[in-house]
């Protein structure tokens, strides 16, 4: 269902979907580049929120400021702002759930600095992060646990870029590259949902399984 929210800018468009049975916490999913057809329909982004619902998780997709229909203009700095907006709505409907922050691309890496941030996010979902072209280095300061899924032919950012910018890589963070997939996963999309659905499965226990 539609569910908007009141950004810091103005109103941001989501979509809501409840999964089967009691909700056992939550997951806000970020859109990929907004000046490069990035939205809350995206594939990835679709396929992600569906793998979080199938281990319980009620799961909030989003358009980031200026993107179909949501208010304001993208800037590549505030969105962080925007994900930090949709999480509190989120936590404010479904209050005392865990809480998850998922992200493809420029979703990855908003995320990522949302974790960093915000204490109230347990647990991340990080896609093909641009990690040759933004510096991931703050990965290294982020507690949270996670899993990190990266495209073996990704021209904007491998395991080996991220491995080289975070050469202690973090233990808690699981790292995996799926063979012969570019940044867009043409082709092996249902394997990001699979890796997602494993890693969420795995991770089930802190949800109270």
């Amino acid at each position: 269902m539609q569910f908007d929210v009141a950004g810091p800018v103005g109103k941001l468009i989501g979509e809501l979907e409840e999964p089967e049975g009691a909700p056992r916490g939550l997951a806000i999913v970020c859109h990929p580049h907004p000046l490069h057809g990035g939205s809350l329909r995206n594939t990835i982004v679709v396929r992600t929120a569906r793998a979080l619902r199938k281990v319980g998780l009620v799961t909030l997709r989003f358009n980031f400021r200026g993107v179909e229909g949501s208010e304001g203009t993208h800037d590549g700095a505030h969105e962080i702002e925007d994900a930090a907006a949709v999480a509190a709505a989120l936590q404010a409907r479904h209050p005392g759930l865990p809480l998850w922050a998922a992200g493809y691309s420029f979703g990855s890496r908003v995320a990522g600095e949302l974790a960093l941030r915000a204490a109230s996010v347990e647990r991340l979902v990080l896609i093909a992060f641009p990690a040759a072209l933004h510096d991931p280095g703050f990965l290294a300061r982020v507690e949270q646990p996670g899993l990190i899924v990266m495209g073996e032919a990704d021209p904007f950012g491998k395991a080996s870029d991220l491995r080289r910018a975070l050469p202690r890589f973090p233990a808690h963070l699981e790292l995996i590259e799926i063979p012969g997939a570019d940044h867009f996963f043409r082709g092996r999309t249902p394997l990001v949902e699979e890796a997602v659905l494993r890693y969420a499965r795995a991770a089930s226990e802190p949800l109270g399984a």
